[in-house]
């Protein structure tokens, strides 16, 4: 298990912001192709975006590059250049179906993972299907784009997202049904602490596996709320602790501290601590 906490967006072409994003404490750099750049630089930043890739410097860090749309007068042209530059993955922007992925397939490199951004209504219609199918073309994560996603709504994007949260555990549930990465979307408000670490808080909770940053100043707070806390990783160690003992050698369920605790609690804590020792490692 690796964590998978943060994913920094930054502009490919905006080239000290690369720089600086070789040292940033996130799990994953996200170099822009998209709208963050405006049509006069996309060639600019698909050649800056191949340099990084292979200049390298990143370290653990996931490489991915979030191309323009297939149909875009860039987008093939940003997956050609795939085939040379081999980052970690490539984000694929405005999917609305099953088919948008075996499109993607076929002019990507075989070996390359896709990740999904889920930001049209269309797509929360075709979820199962899009998880599914995408799987087997390679699709590796979904990371949602909530500011599009309300914007074709035409709801209110408000701190808690009240309008969104259905669509927010439906992307959860797609992805866990079928073993996907999945991001919750950006924050906006660089300047708001306190809503940030609210809606990482929420977004935690319903069960994303991290969220995606616009802003360096967003990446402690969001590494916190969805990394491990003490506790968890205090719980995790007793849980593990207790399966290991010579008396429950060979038990699927367990007693420990007066509640009933199965394999499935001994899976999930094995996967707290890899994650704790994956970001204890870095930090060291």
């Amino acid at each position: 298990m690796r964590p998978m906490r943060t994913a920094l967006y930054l502009p490919a072409n905006r080239a000290s912001a690369v720089a600086k994003a070789r040292m940033a404490d996130c799990d994953a750099v996200i170099l822009h192709l998209e709208d963050a750049v405006a049509p006069e630089a996309k060639d600019q930043a698909r050649s800056d975006a191949v340099a990084a890739v292979t200049e390298g410097g990143f370290g653990d860090r996931l490489l991915v590059i979030r191309i323009n749309a297939l149909d875009s007068a860039w987008g093939p042209d940003d997956c050609a250049a795939l085939s040379d530059a081999r980052p970690d993955a490539v984000l694929l922007p405005k999917i609305s179906s099953a088919a948008d992925i075996a499109d993607a397939r076929a002019l990507l490199p075989v070996d390359l993972p896709i990740w999904a951004m889920l930001e049209t209504c269309a797509a929360f219609l075709d979820l199962g299907a899009i998880a599914r199918d995408g799987r087997q073309n390679g699709l590796a994560a979904f990371v949602l784009g909530t500011n599009d996603l309300a914007l074709e709504m035409r709801c209110t994007l408000d701190t808690q997202r009240s309008a969104l949260l259905p669509l927010l555990t439906q992307a959860v549930v797609a992805a866990r049904a079928h073993g996907l990465i999945v991001l919750d979307g950006v924050f906006n408000d660089i300047a708001d602490a306190e809503g940030l670490a609210s809606q990482c808080a929420q977004g935690a909770e319903l069960g994303f596996d991290g969220k995606t940053i616009i802003h360096p100043a967003q990446l402690a707070p969001a590494n916190t709320a969805f990394g491990p806390t003490p506790a968890q990783i205090e719980q995790a160690s007793a849980i593990i602790a207790a399966f290991s003992a010579a008396e429950n050698a060979g038990k699927g369920v367990i007693r420990l501290d007066g509640k009933m605790v199965e394999l499935l609690h001994l899976r999930q804590a094995e996967q707290t601590l890899a994650i704790h020792r994956a970001i204890t490692a870095r930090a060291g």
